[in-house]
């Protein structure tokens, strides 16, 4: 009885070695999806970016849901520190010239539209259409110059010589309150930021600002763009987190002289008015509705946080053989 040959079916699986590490052992490598390279944030304290104390970071969600970065989480220490470096950085900015700080001011805008594409990116990772993200870019670097503009002639234009009975000059003149404390608005990442930062150190402030909790990715680019403009160190300190973790570290600073606080629950109102008159802080509660409006941009905002000093001076009168009062 003859045998017949049979051929293995070509169908026949074949076996395959088992992966190691990604690879097949025959050398082919198996194709997996990369992961990305989440970036941590970093806070701007005295012009460098230290990581926050706290060793703390939370994430914030971009528009589909998904966690855009990690952003410290700053403590009340971080507080502390970002105080002590604008305490160090104010009296040389309140002593130059308002014309060199509105020249420093117009730099820190050109940075602005030099990296505008960056902040459209992230206003547009935060959930903005790009007309809508644009629009705010836009209008942010427009808000900058306007202040870098009213350096030099806010002076001119509140400071008066006051009529007296008596032989006498009589002069006032706004002078910069000091440290600033600022709780920076939270519905928007760079609009309401800039509106509330550069009247403070247009008119000699330091400040001190806590960024939007659910918007802090153009916070801390514009942070960047301050640590390579010719701004000194210290001058704007930039701290990301919770806000009901760092509103209140920052009203009970015996060294802050003056809080600014964009729309205040009742219950922070409460806290800041109680708070703030333990060393006579000033309270400002911006009474802004929307900060993309030009109606937001007032030198107004300027006098907020300034003090007004006046100074009586008296009048000499020639007589004859010399002089005298």
């Amino acid at each position: 009885m003859a045998k017949t040959a049979t051929k293995p079916s070509s169908t026949s699986a074949k076996a395959e070695k088992p992966a190691l590490n990604g690879h097949a052992t025959n050398g082919s490598a198996t194709k997996t999806e990369r992961l990305p390279v989440m970036k941590t944030y970093k806070i701007f304290i005295g012009g460098k970016f230290p990581r926050t104390e706290s060793g703390r970071y939370y994430q914030p969600k971009g528009a589909d849901g998904k966690p855009l970065a990690n952003i410290c989480r700053g403590s009340r220490k971080d507080i502390r520190e970002s105080v002590i470096a604008a305490r160090k950085a104010v009296g040389d900015w309140a002593n130059r010239s308002a014309f060199n700080r509105g020249q420093i001011l117009y730099r820190i805008g050109e940075m602005l539209e030099g990296r505008s594409a960056q902040f459209v990116h992230e206003l547009m990772l935060h959930g903005a259409t790009k007309k809508q993200a644009e629009a705010e870019v836009s209008a942010a670097i427009d808000c900058w110059i306007y202040y870098a503009g009213w350096c030099d002639k806010y002076q001119a234009i509140f400071s008066s010589v006051n009529p007296t009975n008596s032989s006498h000059f009589n002069f006032s003149v706004y002078e910069p309150t000091g440290v600033v404390g600022l709780m920076a608005p939270g519905t928007s990442g760079l609009i309401g930021l800039v509106s509330t930062v550069a009247p403070i150190i247009a008119g000699g402030n330091a400040a001190v600002v806590v960024a939007s909790e659910g918007h802090p990715l153009p916070a801390v680019t514009f942070a960047e763009v301050l640590a390579t403009s010719d701004l000194p160190g210290g001058v704007v300190n930039l701290i990301t987190g919770l806000r009901s973790e760092l509103l209140k570290p920052l009203v009970t600073h015996m060294d802050i002289n003056a809080i600014v606080c964009d729309k205040p629950s009742k219950e922070e109102k409460v806290m800041l008015d109680t708070e703030g008159a333990t060393n006579m802080k000033r309270i400002v509660v911006p009474k802004v509705k929307d900060w993309m409006q030009e109606e937001s941009r007032t030198p107004y905002m300027i006098l907020d946080t300034q003090e007004v000093k006046t100074t009586w001076h008296p009048i000499e009168r020639g007589q004859g053989g010399g002089g005298g009062y």
